[in-house]
């Protein structure tokens, strides 16, 4: 039984939840950053200190008993209050300043937002940017980061942010294979060799197309990521569907099939509700905004996107391909 001296620390509380989370000690243990000794000694005492058993011991890893399971529920209500604490202290902020985290992929770093970002910072040299990569979407409402940068048809329902372009899509070759553009008859572009997302990314509608239209024999390269997908037509190993914004700007490719509204991906800047009045996030996604809202050309791939009653038959990749 506890005595009445018997106390259980935060850092308790962290240690049983990371327990009932990875179900061993050793992956607990890297979770909280201790060693696998040390988790297992703490355990103890803690469960000495409260005169209560917290896990059983199984051939399956460690299950949390009753009181295990309800130390560990409890952690997960003080680590969300604490999180929400902290967001209602920084949406407070007075000054501009300090460290600003934001979350975005890849292909949109590279090929779009860092020039961005750095005029940003030139404008603003007390915020510091701190880049987190990864076509996961973070947690906002634990402070993974404070503002996401994300092209999706979903945002989160939880965070707050403005849409500020489509992302287009468009079928692109290598130039010097197609020299007087695309073939007049473009059934023989179902003929060609492919490069695609993989069927991993089966939510992207071009990848959609692909599975439907394109025999498997055809997608001869595929990959996890977009950011690789304009070098692989550009060296020639096949053709396939690029955002134009990354596509449009390389001489080496051309285009094959002209952008459509079924293909395009909202691009958001997002963030969370309790940090929105924050004036280094506002001053970021106000920058943002205006900034992208100029690049909206580039991003949807001319001055707009062609639906499909509008492409007609020349223009509908449906149609040219299907």
């Amino acid at each position: 039984m506890p005595t009445a001296t018997s106390s259980v620390a935060w850092d308790d509380f962290r240690l049983i939840k990371a327990i009932a989370e990875a179900r061993s000690l050793p992956a607990a243990a890297e979770l909280i950053g201790l060693n696998h000794s040390t988790v297992f000694r703490r355990l103890g005492q803690i469960e000495e200190s409260l005169g209560t058993r917290l896990f059983e011991r199984h051939r399956s890893g460690y299950v949390p008993t009753p009181a295990g399971e309800e130390m560990a529920v409890l952690a997960e209500r003080l680590e969300t209050d604490i999180a929400g604490f902290t967001r209602r202290l920084a949406g407070r902020e007075i000054l501009p300043a300090g460290e600003l985290r934001v979350t975005t992929n890849d292909s949109l770093l590279v090929e779009l937002l860092t020039p961005l970002f750095a005029t940003f910072m030139k404008q603003c040299p007390d915020i510091k940017l701190d880049v987190l990569l990864g076509n996961q979407a973070l947690n906002l409402s634990k402070r993974d980061a404070d503002v996401a940068i994300r092209a999706t048809d979903n945002p989160p329902e939880n965070l707050v942010g403005r849409r500020v372009a489509q992302i287009g899509w468009a079928l692109y070759g290598r130039a010097a294979d197609f020299p007087e553009g695309a073939p007049a008859d473009q059934s023989q572009l179902v003929q060609q060799r492919w490069i695609s997302l993989g069927d991993q990314f089966s939510n992207f509608k071009v990848v959609q197309y692909r599975q439907k239209h394109i025999p498997a024999d055809q997608t001869v390269y595929k990959l996890n990521t977009v950011l690789g997908l304009a070098e692989a037509v550009e060296a020639g190993i096949g053709i396939g569907f690029l955002p134009c914004f990354i596509a449009d700007k390389r001489p080496g490719l051309t285009r094959l099939a002209p952008p459509q509204t079924g293909y395009a991906a909202d691009l958001w800047l997002l963030t969370h509700p309790d940090l929105r009045h924050s004036p280094r996030v506002r001053l970021f996604l106000d920058f943002m905004a205006a900034e992208l809202t100029k690049l909206r050309p580039l991003m949807e791939g001319g001055a707009s996107l062609q639906t499909e009653a509008e492409a007609g038959v020349e223009g509908s990749a449906d149609q040219a391909l299907g």
